[in-house]
């Protein structure tokens, strides 16, 4: 049976992708943020690699754009090339899927009510592409994980709520309970924290905001899934309503979580960033609330 064995949050800092391959992740003003991620490369090195990893990003105009606008999209296939963002795609390899257990999570999360897309041909951008740099390192010749890219709508309003984001983890998390192959799964949510890329606010940073989110990742509040799209505006910048996608990541990990690894650093380029590295306490998978008549059966046919 596949498990979940850990969840990451990342933000997903384009420049760090550009430090880290034009090999300044050493230089001012780079070092400080590289270096929070030492701990868990090594952890990752010597014992917390898992074989796959549900990543969990936003596309930036990559493979969507404005006509065409999927608030879940699941990546399905065996290989994802690396986007062209405007100057040239990354020196990176491209992302190897594992489309066994992407066909598996799609059926499984559309049986349990969640109205995926389902991508067969779609580049990847450094919204996915940094966090494996940060993990993984520099210079890499093949990514030694494999990835299913799960996309979600921050861009355009109006995006997911955060409940529905953690149900979509904790359904997540029920699909790879399903799974017969026997995997270490990791869930990774990236992007955030608060960062603001216009108008008259340009360049907010909330420290005080940003660290209040990371404690309430740990543990077993779950008081993030109903903050309102508002506060994260108003808190956090227009772009802070990333940090929804992390409570994907936490609502995969079950009832309780705790802290393995720790890091904030500011200011990088004009974004705070953060880093979370957490082990789930209580990884019992939640019961689905739609387990009911024909929904029961169709459930029952994919275990």
């Amino acid at each position: 049976m596949a498990r979940i064995t850990a969840g990451i949050a990342c933000s997903h800092i384009p420049v760090l992708g550009y430090a880290a391959d034009q090999g300044k992740a050493d230089e001012p003003p780079f070092k400080l943020a590289f270096d929070g991620f030492e701990w868990t490369r090594k952890w990752i090195a010597e014992e917390g690699r898992p074989d796959v990893v549900i990543l969990v990003y936003n596309d930036h105009a990559s493979a969507f754009d404005m006509n065409m606008i999927p608030t879940f999209a699941i990546g399905c296939a065996e290989r994802f090339g690396i986007a062209d963002e405007g100057f040239g795609p990354r020196p990176v390899p491209d992302v190897i899927g594992h489309p066994d257990l992407a066909w598996h999570i799609a059926q499984s999360l559309i049986l349990d009510e969640f109205d995926m897309t389902i991508m067969n041909d779609m580049a990847v951008d450094h919204g996915l592409t940094v966090p494996l740099t940060m993990m993984f390192g520099a210079g890499v010749e093949a990514w030694p994980v494999r990835v299913v890219p799960l996309a979600v709508n921050v861009v355009t309003y109006p995006p997911p709520s955060g409940n529905r984001c953690w149900l979509l983890g904790e359904a997540i998390a029920r699909a790879v309970a399903s799974f017969d192959e026997d995997l270490k799964v990791h869930v990774w949510g990236t992007g955030g924290m608060s960062h603001q890329l216009q108008g008259p606010r340009a360049g907010l940073i909330n420290r005080q905001w940003d660290n209040d989110f990371l404690d309430r990742l740990i543990g077993d509040t779950q008081a993030l899934r109903h903050v309102q799209h508002i506060e994260y505006l108003r808190e956090a910048g227009s772009e802070g309503i990333e940090l929804v996608m992390w409570l994907i990541m936490r609502g995969a990990l079950g009832r309780e979580t705790r802290a393995l690894h720790r890091h904030y650093h500011v200011p990088v380029s004009n974004s705070a960033l953060g880093h979370l590295v957490l082990d789930p306490v209580d990884p019992t998978v939640p019961p689905s609330p739609t387990l009911e008549g024909n929904n029961e059966a169709a459930q029952a046919a994919i275990r």
